[in-house]
């Protein structure tokens, strides 16, 4: 549920939409582009990370060569066109991008028959993204509706070197040897992984949205995320948000824009940029959007202490962290997108515990119901916890770590927000 951008930070090259329709053998170099951008909206996004393996081996700290990549994701809006952001945000070399397509999902790594559709960049079939650069594909015809799932194939001729990519995806992404980006067939990709690769969004044009400016990120950490879901389901809080507006009659771009093990104020080598530093690159250039949820500093609390993966961070007082949820106000405020704060959720029992952070936490969470800073703010430290014990989440809710929510702790978090209210 993810989306792209329009004006990226120096280095970042956006490129022209145009219609597509077959698989160019020359390549460009992307360049930057101004203007004549508008009428696309952020459908899918992911926060772009460096590459890293801290729990287990990933394909993002050897790269790719000579192989195709194949991810599916789940846009929130719909449109008639559609385009791909592609991002060597963290590369030390240019990434070199074959060619691509885009599909309709089916099981297993195949797509459906009929729905491939190559990607052009500047008119050409293979585009070279300088180290540090994101851009945007053309426009393709490709109608898609909310919830719909697609599927964008990406081959990848020489070594890439390691990959920009977003560790936790929740989702599954497959690889084969060679080039078979216009495969129906899931046959030839025998090989998978649970992160995205070089794929941060998806934007439509064409859909009764494309005029509005009421797209939603929700920017955070693992529990925006949705570390904890049922992989391959769709069951991160923003995920059921998006259900919830659809089934209002409703549909909007829900972009999720968490980043397992981020903080607010800390740079961590395995998640991410700090908060307070990629907002800017990955909220206030999507296009579309009117509000922001904040839901993060749970990270900032535990961090320091020996259970965070890696070894601890700098410590963060609340006053620390409050600080950082304004600067982070202010940045949405300058552009006026709409600040919607979340309280913290429960975490008795987890490895985060201790007296020193719970006390920590509720006081992040009165300032968060009193003090104003936010437009809204939505509790969702109550709406998981346990009646009986309210620092901690109810167990039909618990994911097992007494930390993430599951399926249910999702839902109820997605059921708390007042549509209104977005």
């Amino acid at each position: 549920m993810k989306t792209t951008s329009t004006l990226r930070r120096a280095g970042i090259a956006l490129l022209a939409a145009t219609t597509l329709t077959a698989l160019p053998t020359t390549g460009a170099t992307a360049a930057p582009v101004r203007g004549g951008d508008t009428g696309w909206h952020g459908a899918w996004a992911a926060s772009p990370q460096a590459a890293t393996a801290p729990f287990a081996p990933n394909w993002s700290t050897a790269g790719f060569d000579d192989q195709t990549v194949r991810q599916t994701v789940r846009v929130t809006t719909g449109g008639t066109r559609a385009r791909i952001e592609l991002t060597n945000r963290y590369g030390n070399t240019p990434l070199r991008i074959t060619g691509a397509t885009v599909a309709r999902t089916a099981e297993a790594g195949a797509v459906r028959p009929g729905s491939v559709r190559a990607l052009t960049f500047g008119g050409r079939g293979s585009v070279t993204i300088p180290a540090g650069g994101t851009l945007l594909s053309d426009g393709v015809p490709f109608r898609t509706g909310a919830l719909e799932s697609v599927t964008v194939t990406l081959y990848l001729a020489g070594p890439t070197g390691p990959a920009t990519f977003h560790h936790f995806a929740g989702a599954t992404s497959y690889r084969a040897a060679g080039d078979h980006r216009a495969d129906v067939a899931g046959t030839a990709f025998t090989e998978t992984d649970s992160s995205w690769y070089y794929l941060s969004g998806v934007e439509v044009s064409g859909g009764p949205h494309s005029a509005r400016r009421d797209g939603i990120v929700t920017f955070g950490d693992s529990i925006t995320d949705g570390v904890g879901a049922t992989p391959n389901a769709d069951n991160r809080y923003p995920d059921e948000l998006a259900e919830r507006l659809a089934a209002a009659g409703s549909p909007r771009a829900v972009l999720n824009h968490g980043i397992g093990g981020n903080q607010v104020t800390n740079d961590v080598t395995w998640a991410g940029e700090k908060g307070i530093a990629r907002f800017k690159q990955d909220v206030l250039t999507e296009q579309g959007v009117g509000t922001v949820i904040l839901l993060e500093g749970i990270n900032d609390i535990g961090g320091s202490g020996p259970a965070f993966p890696g070894g601890p961070t700098p410590e963060v007082s609340v006053e620390r962290l409050i600080e950082g949820h304004r600067t982070l106000i202010r940045q949405a405020h300058a552009r006026g997108i709409k600040v919607i704060g979340a309280t913290l959720t429960p975490i008795k029992g987890s490895f985060y515990f201790t007296p020193e952070n719970e006390a920590k936490r509720e006081a992040f969470n009165t300032w968060v119901r009193t003090s104003g800073a936010y437009d809204e703010v939505v509790d969702f430290d109550r709406a998981v916890a346990d009646p009986a014990d309210p620092d901690r989440i109810l167990p039909a809710y618990d994911s097992g770590d007494h930390l993430h929510p599951g399926d249910a702790g999702y839902r109820a978090m997605a059921e708390a927000l007042d549509l209104d209210e977005l």
